[in-house]
């Protein structure tokens, strides 16, 4: 077996300076050593001066640690999917970075509306998603008005085109108190108006128009990021529509419904042109019917003398199905849309108005529990409420 000749001296000629070997010192640690010239090392940390987004997109996938330098705040990534990651933060701070969805975790809303007794009202109030219960008031809108359709921002809740006015209010999620006034619908949209939502912006489509045709086919947003009026997106619906309800799913806008109507129509919410497409039909004509949206459909649910909810699926398009029941049968009723169940509120039944909260389960068809009352009766409210 040949032996290779080691020079021994070599084995003495330690130190941190170059061609020399680094040695254990008395505590068993390596000596400092300029950091610099170290290459090739993996931390397996990303370090930046700002936080990730759901559009940061991790070559290392589930697991990549984020250090955001400034805030000192750090993040791992929980679900890599391409343009909609999750970093889920594991610092001391709070506050996950996730895809915004258009379905609330905490509350449901109504504002506005009709009262036989008292008139136009201007409450807003809320209930819970977590725990079944009554309503509590929470604020004022700072006009009375029927017909007021809600809009879901990502900190705000809106209110738009009520008491006939085309007027836009919001309020805020965490604080609540009164809404203040932010802008006006464009389009001579009113009131009826039907909304979508996406992480920017509130969409505004159908609503009384001018005569002799009341029904206005233009689309319009406003942004979350600043006040003012709703500006015309340049696509409209196709027809002039009047009580149709919204819905929205990740990508588009949907109506369905509307008087003496069953289609269903999609839009994209990067609409700049154009009209929107039929997609399908209900089982029934519809108008004036309380609207929910999980992330896979859309939901119509009751109009007058039927207590039908209808579904029709976001990721194909086709005829919704009748999938289940309300335990009562409203039209002029709103609704609202949280992670697991949707929420039909109020509405009238015949000539008389309810104050009803229902829930039904997006997991399994059936008929709808009534979980609680509002604080008052009410009926004439925007097909869609506001969801946080």
């Amino acid at each position: 077996m040949a032996l290779t000749k080691v020079d021994i001296s070599l084995m003495e000629n330690t130190g941190t300076t170059a061609n020399k070997l680094l040695v254990y010192d008395g505590s068993g640690n390596l000596p400092v050593v300029d950091a610099s010239q170290l290459t090739n090392v993996a931390t397996g940390v990303t370090n930046s001066s700002s936080d990730p987004t759901i559009s940061t997109n991790p070559s290392g996938g589930v697991g990549t640690e984020w250090c955001n330098t400034t805030s000192g705040e750090v993040y791992i990534c929980t679900d890599a999917t391409a343009g909609e990651n999750v970093w889920t933060n594991v610092g001391a701070g709070s506050g996950d970075i996730t895809p915004w969805v258009f379905q609330g975790t905490q509350y449901g809303y109504r504002a506005g509306g009709y009262n036989l007794s008292t008139g136009a009202q201007n409450i807003i109030e809320k209930y819970s998603f977590t725990t079944d219960g009554n309503s509590t008031d929470v604020g004022d809108m700072t006009t009375a008005g029927h017909y007021a359709c809600g809009g879901t921002g990502t900190t705000h809740g809106y209110v738009g085109g009520y008491a006939s006015t085309g007027k836009i209010e919001k309020w805020s999620y965490s604080s609540g108190g009164n809404s203040t006034l932010v802008g006006t619908l464009a389009l001579s949209q009113s009131h009826g108006v039907a909304s979508s939502s996406n992480d920017s912006y509130v969409f505004w489509a159908d609503g009384q128009g001018p005569a002799p045709k009341y029904g206005n086919t233009g689309i319009t947003k406003n942004a979350f990021a600043s006040d003012g009026n709703s500006v015309d997106t340049g696509g409209d619906l196709l027809d002039q529509w009047d009580s149709s309800g919204g819905h929205s799913s990740t990508t588009h806008g949907y109506n369905s419904g509307g008087t003496g109507l069953n289609q269903i129509q999609k839009y994209p919410f990067t609409i700049s042109s154009g009209t929107a497409t039929d997609v399908g039909d209900l089982t029934q004509t519809k108008f004036s019917h309380s609207c929910y949206s999980s992330e896979t459909y859309g939901y119509s649910a009751g109009t007058t003398s039927s207590n039908v909810i209808d579904r029709f699926a976001f990721a194909s398009d086709g005829n919704a199905t009748d999938w289940g029941d309300l335990n009562y049968s409203p039209n002029r009723a709103s609704g609202t849309s949280s992670t697991t169940h949707g929420y039909t509120h109020g509405g009238a039944v015949g000539s008389s108005y309810k104050n009803h909260i229902s829930k039904i389960a997006y997991a399994s068809a059936g008929t709808s529990t009534d979980v609680g009352d509002m604080t008052v009766i009410v009926a004439y409210m925007g097909h869609t409420g506001s969801n946080y």
